[in-house]
């Protein structure tokens, strides 16, 4: 590995919250209704996941309850839809229910986050 894991969890977080942020104020329009900001938030959990590809198993096997396989597979759905043909409702799951769930897990790991991202 060319990269430590904590650069990694690093950039995880980085792209969780660009994904928060991003999507904050859409309560209940699309996100569709944007084409930038599906976009933005596409690009940013196909890098997240490809980043959490790269975290070593010692850090993956302390969170047996995230399911990496499928943030890896859910990588390739991503990438290789070239026809955008990605259900919403699959990506607001995501945004919704397991971004939150991956952010507690990340911050285990980095207890210090406030600090590491204003520096």
């Amino acid at each position: 590995m060319s990269k430590q894991p904590l650069l990694y969890l690093v950039y995880i977080m980085e792209c969780i919250e660009r994904v928060e942020i991003y999507t904050n104020d859409l309560q209940n329009e699309s996100l569709l209704s944007d084409r930038k900001t599906y976009d933005a938030v596409l690009r940013n959990l196909q890098t997240l996941a490809e980043a959490s590809q790269r975290l070593p198993a010692e850090i993956k096997s302390k969170y047996p309850n995230i399911r990496w396989r499928d943030i890896s597979g859910f990588r390739n759905v991503l990438v290789h839809d070239y026809l955008g043909d990605i259900d919403e409702a699959i990506i607001m799951n995501v945004i919704q229910d397991k971004l939150p769930e991956l952010k507690q897990a990340i911050l285990q790991f980095l207890p210090n986050w406030n600090q590491i991202k204003n520096q």
